[in-house]
């Protein structure tokens, strides 16, 4: 059957005899349409920025010109969720095309000269998409900072440092923690990356190749507030390399965050004692009075998972041929949806980080249990008694496997001469200091004083290092807000400055 084609169905002139079925409207246009919040600010933006280009190239006349800028500028004004966005007419540049021609009849088609609507959303998409970017930064930037202070706090705190769960060696918390702030960083680099993909200007693309209206690029990008000009017409309309990129850095922030409440889910357990997460955070069990769950570690690390599959699926749907739809007709509510959702597990991280509560005493307590002090010994025979470390280790292992027969937590002297003899043939012995100070937790870390090290000086240096990068960070965001906010109130004020202009 023959569908009707709806009032103001524009462009069904041409060989669309028909309206859309019910079917692509529901599996393809409601989509579309569900981007127009997204995407509603910033169409109208690029609207204003291409009617004054036409204005200034003498295309359009001066007259249409108003009556067009000021028909855009009133929609400008209407908030998203009171626009009469329709599904039945496919995307949200649609619905505004067909409120504009509701309103000023075919003075609106002046604004289909040199531009497919495609452009107009790359250009309203790539600005919430920097808008998007700038607020994850901006979380990665207060969760590196809480790791920072907490850091500090706890650069002389002693712990049992872990791998695989496993004692390993005498550290400091602050150490362990220093290293989640040191990933943040390297985040903030990758959405900054990012960012640049995203403040590159489509405007004036044309259809594919370029067009061939007289439109200055370059101009059209400084009245958006892009950073440059896109280099290729095709690539800047097509490629979706930067979507990835952008959801891959928001994936990567979030891992970050989810890797730190992996570790802290295990030490908040009573099995471990190490750390209390604030009560804002936790929830209680409906059912065991006694239970306190860290629920804001379980939001996080399903957060993180979630976004991990984002990413995946992007880069899936990266497999189309140039030039097709199948790549972006998910993709704006689906990078947006991905960088709001890291936005909210970071900054959830950052809270759990800066609000931490860390037992010293269960920490410094087990800091020297389960033999962590075994790699020190042994080179300690290293470089005290000549050793190779290959037969250092073994000596080490034998004196501890005697302690541990003997239910004893530590080696002595006499452990390590009886190893050596067994393992070397011949006793081995440290001096009473050297042995002390390879057995003290204290001691092992207060050596550690390698750039980097776990001692506490070098975990204070590396702290404030990162709170000198956050803040270079935060600089480098207010630069990128400033000059978009800037650049928006220029391209308004400009719009009105010809709507209210005398006629010449």
């Amino acid at each position: 059957m023959k569908r009707p084609v709806p009032e103001g169905y524009l462009g069904a002139e041409a060989r669309i005899t028909s309206g859309p079925a019910p079917e692509l409207i529901e599996a393809g246009y409601a989509l579309e349409t569900a981007d127009a919040p997204l995407l509603h600010h910033g169409l109208a933006l690029a609207d204003l920025a291409h009617v004054l280009e036409l204005h200034e190239t003498a295309v359009i006349p001066t007259a249409e010109a108003r009556v067009l800028l000021g028909a855009v500028l009133d929609l400008l004004e209407i908030p998203a969720e009171e626009f009469p966005y329709d599904a039945r007419y496919g995307d949200a540049y649609n619905s505004r095309e067909r409120e504009l021609d509701r309103r000023i009849g075919s003075v609106a088609g002046w604004l289909h000269t040199g531009r497919t609507r495609r452009e107009a959303g790359r250009i309203a998409f790539r600005l919430g998409l920097r808008d998007r970017i700038l607020d994850l930064h901006q979380a990665v930037s207060l969760f590196a900072d809480a790791i920072a202070q907490q850091a500090l706090e706890h650069a002389d705190t002693l712990w049992a440092d872990t791998t695989y769960l496993q004692p390993a060696q005498p550290s400091t918390f602050g150490h362990y923690l220093g290293s989640f702030g040191e990933e943040a960083v390297r985040q903030l680099g990758r959405l900054e990356q990012a960012y640049q993909w995203a403040d590159r200007s489509p405007a004036g693309a044309g259809g594919v190749g370029g067009s061939r209206v007289p439109m200055d690029r370059s101009r059209l990008a400084e009245r958006l507030g892009f950073g440059a000009v896109g280099a290729h017409t095709r690539d800047i309309m097509w490629a979706v390399d930067g979507l990835a990129d952008a959801v891959v850095a928001a994936s990567q922030a979030a891992t970050t965050v989810d890797r730190l409440a992996e570790d802290l889910e295990i030490f908040a357990s009573p099995g471990f004692g190490y750390v209390t997460l604030d009560a804002s955070l936790c929830r209680a069990s409906v059912l065991m009075p006694q239970k306190r769950n860290p629920y804001a570690l379980a939001v996080i690390r399903a957060g993180a998972g979630t976004l991990v599959g984002r990413a995946t699926g992007l880069l899936v749907t990266q497999r189309t041929p140039s030039a097709r739809t199948d790549n972006w007709l998910h993709a704006y509510g689906e990078v947006a949806a991905a960088l709001d959702l890291s936005r909210r597990i970071v900054a959830l991280g950052a809270e759990v980080a800066r609000t931490l509560i860390v037992d010293r005493d269960a920490l410094t307590s087990a800091a020297g249990t389960h033999f962590t002090f075994a790699a020190d010994l042994a080179e300690e025979l290293v470089l005290r008694a000549g050793l190779d470390y290959r037969s250092a280790y073994r000596v080490v292992g034998r004196a501890v496997a005697t302690a541990i027969d003997a239910g004893r937590t530590t080696v002595t002297s006499t452990d390590l001469a009886d190893a050596a003899t067994g393992v070397l043939g011949h006793p081995v012995s440290l001096e009473p200091d050297s042995l002390d100070a390879a057995l003290d937790p204290a001691l092992i870390v207060a050596g550690r004083t390698a750039p980097g090290g776990s001692g506490p000086a070098q975990v204070r240096e590396h702290a404030d290092t990162l709170v000198t990068r956050a803040d270079a960070a935060a600089r480098w965001r207010d630069i990128q807000r400033h000059r978009t906010s800037q650049s928006v109130q220029d391209l308004i004020s400009e719009a009105r400055r010809v709507v209210v202009a005398e006629p010449r």
